[in-house]
């Protein structure tokens, strides 16, 4: 809405942000089955439309209290099912890989945030590594894995999402060996030599580019 209005009052759409506020406040909402004025105070906004009608008897005391409950749980039941209808959608496009206790899975390991390499050894680091035995389920989207020694920083628990099934034999997987990462699973490389070095000009940034 405020980029529709925007573009509807060119530059002056920064005078008109009360009238944008005063509409979405005021139109309806199909989640909540209510426009988010009447959720929150209980009556519908008394605007110059609603000024010549005949006004509605207030309530009090405990009819007040009661009703308001009334209202919030109605609320709150529109709103679930608003998100139950979302998650169903979502849930029929992705479902979760599920792991059972034994099981042989490759870890998802991440490079450093912010480092553009164009050398050849950043390029060629695996993603995953592993295979690792799975220990334990935690609720149902978190398992614990057996991890060795190099990675005791580590917490042994991750997302399902950093998972997946190991269907190699164990000697072609990808171990360890030669390769460190800290306690967040971010690969640590110690360059021994800066062989070159260039700076990558985009339109309104500058990225600096490093092969060692």
């Amino acid at each position: 809405m405020p980029r529709a209005c925007a573009i509807d009052f060119e530059n002056g759409w920064v005078n008109h942000l009360s009238l944008v506020e005063f509409s979405y406040n005021n139109s309806y909402h199909t989640s909540i089955k209510a426009t988010p004025f009447e959720a929150l105070y209980g009556r519908k906004c008394r605007s110059p439309i609603y000024w010549n009608e005949v006004g509605e008897a207030q309530l009090l005391g405990l009819e007040l209290i009661h009703e308001t409950t009334e209202k919030i749980i109605q609320i709150k039941q529109r709103m679930q099912a608003a998100r139950d209808q979302q998650k169903s959608y979502a849930d029929l496009k992705h479902k979760p890989m599920e792991f059972q206790i034994g099981d042989m899975v490759m870890l998802k390991v991440l490079p450093w945030k912010g480092v553009v390499r164009f050398g050849k050894r950043g390029k060629l680091n695996p993603i995953y590594v592993g295979p690792f035995k799975v220990l334990d389920k935690v609720r149902t989207i978190f398992y614990k894995l057996e991890l060795p020694q190099e990675v005791s920083r580590v917490h042994n628990t991750f997302h399902v999402s950093n998972l997946k099934k190991c269907h190699a034999d164990e000697p072609l997987a990808v171990s360890l060996d030669g390769l460190h990462v800290d306690d967040k699973l971010h690969f640590v490389e110690e360059p021994i030599e800066i062989m070159d070095q260039e700076v990558k000009r985009l339109k309104r940034s500058r990225i600096p580019l490093v092969k060692v």
